[in-house]
């Protein structure tokens, strides 16, 4: 049984909305930062980067403090405003390729205590410390968790219903995105949304997995601060955008590498082809198009990888991924590279680059070699995560990818 619950957000106003939200942070080149920052004065990007022309070394307990000010003085001067009552929000992303809908809303940490909001990747410590302690010197949260669900008549009806109504934002920015949000504060259609989550055994962590674990972090240590605590306090539920199961877009990302651990092109393609049926192929580029398919470019040519092993050899979902396949077979028993996670003579590129992108840098000679995959299915991401089991890192890029500053939630 899934636990979700309205709530008032702090968000800005209609007539600044375009100007306050943006991408994620890491999202942006420093050019691009510094452009936001010097000409646009209402972005959130001003409230996370509050000492953007100051060049001063500072703490993050500093930092900390003085993402805190500029929030406050948002606030006062009425770029954000918080909502009256406690409701849900109905968010909608068209981008030239997708559409995508769901609600925002505030989920349980203690369902993520409990497994019923489930992971499939895993996390540092350290990292969840960091973004903890930020949330309890800040107070706020303004990147949801992409969750997903499943496939769910009642609350598509509640989804269609809003659509036919004017929204409460509606803008386009300039990478041709379209983003609409309703607020959804009819009493009969929030207890609706609540009972029909109520009915869900199991959310998926789509994207968020540390901002998930560092707001659990948050509420046991708030817990045991406040001798009252009912459980009902605001610290136990952390911003969330639950989107369902058929509307989420799970794309690859694909593995650029810097040698080829000192083979000559001959005897590496010699050592694939005890686990590989090689393809030389006359495209100029090639996206595989099923799973245990790889393309591959290095030098001038591009191959066809494809898998030899039965899938049932394999003894769970894991193993079966292509991602791990890619590092057991090729990356660790060829080219050595045993630590995926920090060796350096792996890169990973996100999907959005495409197959040309991987051929130009082997043939301008920025790598060596280059392979690409195809993307992770929602049903081994959730079988993934049912047998608590995690993937390999980067093993997929989701979309969509969320507006940082449109809805604050506060603790």
């Amino acid at each position: 049984m899934a636990t979700i619950k309205p709530f008032r957000a702090v968000r800005a106003t209609r007539d600044k909305v375009a100007l306050v939200s943006s991408r994620s942070y890491h999202a942006y080149s420093p050019t691009e930062l510094g452009a936001q920052l010097d000409f646009n004065p209402f972005s959130f990007l001003h409230i996370i980067s509050p000492s953007y022309s100051s060049k001063e070394e500072v703490s993050n307990t500093e930092r900390f403090e003085a993402i805190r000010n500029k929030y406050i003085e948002f606030k006062d001067k009425h770029t954000y405003i918080k909502e009256e009552s406690e409701v849900y929000y109905i968010y909608k992303k068209i981008t030239p390729n997708n559409s995508f809908i769901g609600i925002i809303a505030a989920t349980s940490t203690a369902d993520y205590k409990n497994n019923v909001i489930r992971k499939h990747e895993k996390t540092l410590k350290k990292r969840e410390i960091l973004f903890k302690n930020y949330l309890k010197a800040t107070g706020f949260n303004a990147e949801p968790v992409l969750l997903t669900y499943p496939d769910n008549k009642n609350i598509d009806s509640i989804l269609n219903k809003y659509q036919t109504k004017r929204a409460e934002y509606e803008f386009t920015t300039k990478n041709n995105q379209t983003h609409l949000l309703w607020i959804v504060d009819k009493k009969k259609d929030i207890e609706q949304i609540t009972m029909e989550f109520k009915k869900i055994n199991a959310l998926y962590i789509a994207d968020g997995h540390h901002r998930s674990a560092s707001s659990y972090r948050l509420a046991k240590a708030m817990q045991k601060e406040n001798t009252n605590h009912t459980g009902l306090e605001a610290y136990n539920f952390y911003l969330s955008y639950l989107i369902s199961e058929s509307n989420l877009q799970i794309s690859e990302f694909n593995r650029l590498v810097k040698d080829v651990n000192g083979l000559s092109k001959e005897n590496f393609l010699n050592q694939l082809k005890e686990d590989f049926i090689i393809t030389k192929l006359q495209e100029s580029y090639y996206k595989p198009t099923q799973a245990r398919n790889f393309s591959m470019y290095i030098e001038n040519e591009v191959y066809l990888l494809t898998f030899k092993i039965a899938i049932t050899e394999f003894k769970n979902t894991v193993h079966q991924l292509d991602t791990h396949i890619l590092h057991k077979y090729i990356l660790k028993k060829i080219l050595d590279i045993k630590n995926i996670r920090k060796d350096k003579r792996i890169v990973y590129v996100s999907c959005n680059k495409g197959q040309k992108y991987l051929k130009e840098q082997v043939y301008n000679g920025n790598f060596k070699i280059a392979f690409g995959l195809y993307p992770i299915s929602v049903e081994q991401l959730k079988n993934i995560a049912d047998n608590g089991l995690k993937m390999p890192p980067k093993s997929t890029y989701i979309l969509p990818k969320l507006r940082s500053g449109l809805l604050i939630y506060e603790f």
